[in-house]
């Protein structure tokens, strides 16, 4: 490993760092997702008829994943120009103070419509500062790392996904076993205002962690980039384009598997909250432990094999994933949310280090950001929704939702094919298998020889 990178103690903190701190960003996130499947349409939209009244729910959800890459934009482009460690603590606390006031907010019957029209509008700024968030935390973690575990420590704070969604839904699932009347009263709101001490937690966390020696180097030199999102769209069209498309099956499978099935097994099929919300958690506690794994095996096989047998085995879960939970069986449902999130997991665990090294450290953040934001609006914002009005206007059905995740899958699967193999490439300037002269991390002694883009 080059001396410039530090010991094996600094990446481990960093690492631990990165996941920490991620993981608090996606409990704040994913704790809207399960309010919105499961109580705000009866909280923010009560005029509407329950399928219209979810619908809502998930618009707002939505809402969340448009504001995305205007924070990938605006983070990445200081990101880019005066460091990583700065943006990560500022989304940090962004998304913070957002979902503490989603805790506070008067309900429609209070407040009539200024109720889901603030809702919204703190959807917005999360959704702003999550944009932010990822790009910085996985180049943190990338770029610290040795160029030989790239893949496994890239996948540390992909791992912070699953652990915020195992805790928001742990919390959340303990206040809904209350009566009813007093969950709907106040017992939603707990887990909002418990935001408030873990984001405090993980300011204090990421205060302590260095400045990213790759990105050190970079200010070496005398021309930092003016405005590192117009760079990134001129000199990495391409890489951005297929980012985006390789999140397709990801980012909308997710979403399905973890947010739509609740209100598909609560209202189409009369399952009980706890029966999902237990079965989310079992399959969470899994993505933890297999992101990591596959990050690792993106190391030795490469970025793209293990991702494309991520996004094949999206495909064929599409239609078992409906059949297993329509059967009503507890193990059945928790079979095949399982079986889904190890699915997305083969494609989440390399995705942070197969992003990362698609571009040149000039623009990393910004060209990451774009690829990864970008598509969230269109693949896990959406999903939701359009999963739930496929179902109304099939009377039902889960078949046309089911049509949609390959759809999802085969945009992913086309986009992996088409991009460059990325896993023994350096962190340079230049695209992966380009000349690179001017490498900015020296080559690792475990590092084999650049290989050819594929």
């Amino acid at each position: 490993m080059a001396g410039t990178q530090g010991t094996q103690d600094s990446i481990f903190k960093v690492a631990v760092a990165s996941f920490i701190g991620t993981a608090i960003e996606w409990y704040d996130f994913f704790l809207y997702g399960t309010a919105a499947a499961l109580v705000f349409n009866r909280l923010f939209f009560p005029s509407f008829d329950p399928l219209t009244g979810t619908l809502a729910a998930f618009g707002t959800f939505a809402v969340g994943f448009i504001a995305r890459p205007l924070g990938g934009v605006v983070f990445g482009h200081y990101g880019d120009r005066i460091g990583r460690k700065a943006m990560l603590s500022a989304t940090l606390m962004l998304m913070g103070v957002a979902t503490f006031a989603v805790g506070l907010l008067p309900t429609y019957d209070a407040v009539g419509f200024w109720a889901p029209a603030l809702l919204v509008l703190l959807r917005l700024v999360q959704g702003f500062g999550l944009g932010g968030e990822w790009g910085g935390a996985v180049l943190m973690a990338v770029e610290h790392a040795p160029a030989h575990r790239r893949g496994f420590y890239g996948s540390w704070p992909q791992m912070g996904a699953p652990a915020g969604l195992l805790v928001a839904t742990a919390v959340f699932s303990v206040f809904s076993q209350l009566p009813e009347a007093q969950f709907l009263a106040w017992g939603w709101r707990v887990p909002f205002l418990l935001s408030a001490v873990l984001i405090g937690m993980g300011v204090f966390i990421r205060l302590r962690v260095a400045e990213s020696p790759v990105f050190q180097q970079r200010q070496q030199e005398p021309h930092p980039p003016g405005l590192p999102v117009l760079e990134a769209l001129r000199t990495y069209p391409k890489q951005i384009l297929l980012a985006m498309g390789a999140r397709f099956a990801e980012n909308g499978f997710f979403y399905i598997i973890t947010t739509f099935v609740l209100s598909y097994g609560t209202e189409r099929l009369g399952l009980p909250r706890s029966t999902l919300l237990n079965g989310v958690l079992v399959a969470t506690a899994v993505h933890l432990v297999a992101i990591p794994l596959f990050g690792a095996a993106s190391d030795r096989f490469g970025r793209r094999p293990v991702y494309l047998a991520g996004a094949v085995g999206c495909a064929l879960m599409a239609f078992p994933f409906f059949w297993l939970i329509d059967t009503k069986a507890t193990a059945l449902i928790w079979l095949s949310i399982v079986l889904g999130i190890i699915a997305h997991a083969a494609m989440y665990g390399p995705q942070a280090s197969f992003f990362s090294e698609l571009f040149g450290t000039r623009v990393r953040y910004s060209g990451a950001s774009l690829g990864y934001q970008l598509a969230s609006v269109f693949a896990g914002g959406l999903s939701p929704v359009i999963a739930t009005a496929l179902l109304a206007w099939s009377g039902g059905q889960s078949w046309p939702v089911s049509l949609y995740m390959v759809a999802l899958a085969v945009i992913t699967l086309v986009s992996v094919y088409l991009s460059a193999e990325t896993f023994r490439e350096q962190l340079t300037e230049a695209p992966p298998g380009s000349p690179a002269p001017d490498a900015l991390s020296a080559p690792s002694s475990h590092s084999p020889s650049p290989a050819p883009p594929q």
